[in-house]
C-alpha cells in the first residue's frame, strides 16, 4: 500500500461531518450542475454578457452573437427556462434582460478568476 491511499474509510471523521453538514443536498447540488452547464454554451454566454451590458433584442443579439435569429430564440427560450434572462414587451417588439445582478457578479467573478 502506498502513502497516499487510505487505509481506513474515513480518516478524520470530524472534517467529514463538518463538510456533511454545510455540503449542498443532492437537489441544490443538482440544480447549481444545470446552471453551469446551461451558461456553459459559448452562444448563450455571449447572449449573457451582451445582456448584462444591454437590454437587446433578438435582432441585435443575432447581430452581436453572430447566429441566426431563429438560433438566438432558441437559446433565450433555454436562459428563460433556467431563470437566467427575462424579457418585456413593448409593441410587437421583445426586449431581453438579465433576470438580476446575481448573474452578472457570477460571470465577472469567473473572468476574474481564469484571468488570474
Amino acid at each position: 500500500m502506498t502513502e497516499d491511499t487510505c487505509s481506513v474509510n474515513i480518516f478524520d471523521p470530524e472534517k467529514v461531518e463538518k463538510v456533511k453538514s454545510v455540503l449542498s443536498d443532492d437537489e441544490d447540488t443538482l440544480k447549481l450542475a444545470v446552471f453551469f452547464k446551461t451558461i456553459s454554451d459559448q452562444t448563450r454566454l455571449k447572449i449573457i454578457q451582451s445582456l448584462i451590458i444591454e437590454e437587446l433584442c433578438v435582432c441585435d443579439l443575432a447581430e452581436i452573437t453572430n447566429v441566426s435569429i431563429s438560433a438566438v430564440s432558441h437559446q433565450l427560450r433555454i436562459l428563460r427556462d433556467k431563470n437566467i434572462v427575462k424579457y418585456r414587451k413593448q409593441g410587437k417588439m421583445a426586449y431581453y434582460s438579465i433576470v438580476d445582478e446575481h448573474i452578472d457578479q457570477i460571470i465577472n467573478l469567473v473572468k476574474e478568476h481564469i484571468s488570474e
